[in-house]
C-alpha cells in the first residue's frame, strides 16, 4: 500500500522541480521518500501518515521555543485579525529594530527584509557601496544564500578566483567573490597582505551550520577582525542560523568579536519568513533614501512574520534559557556519542548553544576538507534507522541540528534508545 508520504511526492514532482521547494528535503543525500508533514507541538512532529516524529530540524532553527507555542500562536492571530500586510510602516517594526539593536552586539541601525538570502545579498551590496570596492571573500563550505555572487565552488588555491557552482551565474560575477579555508589562519593573512585594500567585505559564519557544525577556532575569528580593520573591509558575521540560538547575543556575543556588519533571519522570524541586516550607522546610512545604494521590498517587516519573531525573542530572553538549552543539546551528543563508543562505532559529537554537529569521523572536523572524510555511507544508515524510530534529523551528512527549549528529557532518552539500535545497524553493516 502506497503510504500519503510517497504519494504526495510523486505527485509534487509533476507540479515542483524536484518534488520539493528547497532542495535538501528532496532527500536525495539520503535516499528514500521525503516525508511530508501536517502538524507540529512542542518538540514534536506529525506527518501525513499520522507517524509522530521527535524533531532535530527545528525549521532549520526557528522554532527554537518550540513548534506552535502558545504565545507565538495567540499573537500571531490576533495582529492577522488587523490585516496580514500594508505595505507601510508598522510600530512592530519599531519594536523589532529596537529589540534586535539592543541584543546584538554590532548593530546600532537594521533594515528588515523576508529571508536570510536576501539580507546576506544586501549586506554585500551595502559592504561594496560603502568602500567602493568589488571584491568579496568567503570560506569553503560557507552557505550565505542562494545570490549569485555567493554560488561559488570551494576553492582550494589561495586567490583562485571563484567559478560558478550553479548554472545562470555569469563567470563575470563569480569572479569578484574569492574563497578561502575555514579556520585557516595563515590563508588569511597571506590574502590580506596580497589583496587586502581591494576586498569590500569578508562574510563569515562565525560558527557554521551549512557543512555540518563547525566551531571556529578563536586565532582565526580574532585575526579576521584585525585584518579587515587594518585594510578598511567590512566585516560581515551571517548569523542567519546562529543569531540568539548559541547565545542571546548571538555567536559575536559568545566569542566576544564584534563584526562591522551582520545578517540575521531564522529565530526572529518565529517560523515565519525574516531577515534582517545591519551594524554600524555610518555603513547602513549608505542605504537608500540616504544613500546610494538601493534595496527594497514590499514585505519587508511584514506585521504578521514581525511579531512571530517578536514573541519568539521575548520567550529566549527569560533568565537562563539559552544556558539551560546548552545544557540540554550537550547532554544529547553526550549522550549520542557514549552509544557511538559501546557499539564500536567510529564517531564525534560536538554542540554549540542550542545547535549540534554528528560526524561519522574519529574526531570533530574543523574544516570542508575534514568533513568531507566523514563516512557518508554510515550516517545514511544511522539516519534512515533513526527516522524509523522516529528520530527525525537533518537529510544530509552535511547538516547541523538543532534542539528546542520544548524537547524534554524524555524525548532524549528516547532520542538515545533509538541510536543505540541505529548504532548497532552500523556496526553490523
Amino acid at each position: 500500500m502506497t503510504s500519503s508520504n510517497q504519494a504526495l511526492f510523486e505527485k509534487s514532482q509533476q507540479l515542483i522541480p524536484g518534488g520539493v521547494n528547497s532542495p535538501v528535503r528532496a532527500f536525495r543525500s539520503v535516499g528514500g521518500t521525503p516525508i511530508f508533514f501536517k502538524k507540529g507541538l512542542g518538540s514534536k512532529l506529525w506527518d501525513v501518515d499520522g507517524k509522530e516524529y521527535i524533531d532535530y530540524i527545528n525549521s532549520w532553527g526557528p522554532m527554537i521555543v518550540g513548534h506552535a507555542h502558545p504565545d507565538v500562536i495567540g499573537a500571531v492571530q490576533a495582529v492577522a485579525a488587523n490585516s496580514l500586510s500594508f505595505g507601510a510602516p508598522t510600530g512592530l517594526e519599531l519594536e523589532m529594530a529596537a529589540l534586535i539593536n539592543k541584543l546584538v552586539p554590532s548593530m546600532e541601525q537594521v533594515r528588515l527584509v523576508s529571508s536570510g538570502t536576501e539580507a546576506t545579498m544586501s549586506a554585500i551590496r551595502v559592504a561594496r557601496g560603502f568602500t567602493g570596492r568589488n571584491k568579496l571573500v568567503k570560506f569553503e563550505g560557507c552557505y550565505h544564500g542562494h545570490s549569485d555572487a555567493l554560488l561559488v565552488k570551494a576553492g582550494s588555491g589561495l586567490l583562485t578566483f571563484g567559478e560558478p557552482s550553479s548554472a545562470g551565474v555569469p563567470a563575470e560575477v563569480a569572479a569578484h567573490t574569492l574563497t578561502l579555508e575555514y579556520n585557516n589562519t595563515q590563508q588569511l593573512k597571506e590574502l590580506f597582505a596580497k589583496a587586502g585594500d581591494e576586498i569590500a567585505c569578508v562574510i563569515i559564519e562565525p560558527v557554521v551550520g551549512n557543512m555540518n557544525l563547525i566551531v571556529p577556532h578563536m586565532e582565526f575569528l580574532q585575526t579576521l577582525r584585525e585584518l579587515c580593520t587594518q585594510h578598511g573591509t567590512v566585516l560581515i558575521f551571517d548569523e542567519v542560523m546562529t543569531g540568539f540560538r548559541v547565545h542571546l547575543g548571538g555567536a559575536q556575543a559568545l566569542y566576544g568579536i564584534k563584526p562591522d556588519m551582520t545578517t540575521l533571519g531564522k529565530v526572529i522570524g518565529g517560523g515565519l519568513p525574516v531577515g534582517a541586516f545591519g551594524g554600524r550607522k555610518d555603513i547602513m546610512q549608505c542605504l537608500a533614501p540616504l544613500g546610494a545604494v538601493y534595496q527594497a521590498g514590499t514585505l519587508s517587516g511584514n506585521p504578521v512574520a514581525v511579531t512571530a519573531g517578536l514573541e519568539t525573542l521575548k520567550l529566549i530572553q527569560v533568565p537562563e534559557f539559552h544556558a539551560k538549552l546548552a545544557a540540554k543539546t550537550k547532554k544529547l551528543v553526550d549522550g549520542l556519542v557514549a552509544a557511538a563508543k559501546e557499539a564500536g562505532v567510529v564517531f564525534s559529537a560536538q554542540s554549540v548553544g542550542g545547535m549540534f554537529g554528528l560526524y561519522f569521523s574519529e574526531q570533530c572536523p574543523t574544516s570542508f576538507a575534514e568533513i568531507m572524510q566523514s563516512n557518508k555511507d554510515n550516517f545514511n544508515l544511522f539516519f534512515h534507522s533513526m527516522l524509523e524510530s522516529g528520530i527525525y534529523l537533518g537529510p544530509s551528512a552535511f547538516e547541523a541540528g538543532f534542539v528546542s527549549a520544548a524537547h524534554t528529557d524524555a524525548d532524549i532518552a528516547l532520542t538515545l534508545a533509538a541510536a543505540k539500535k541505529a548504532f548497532a545497524a552500523v556496526a553490523a553493516r
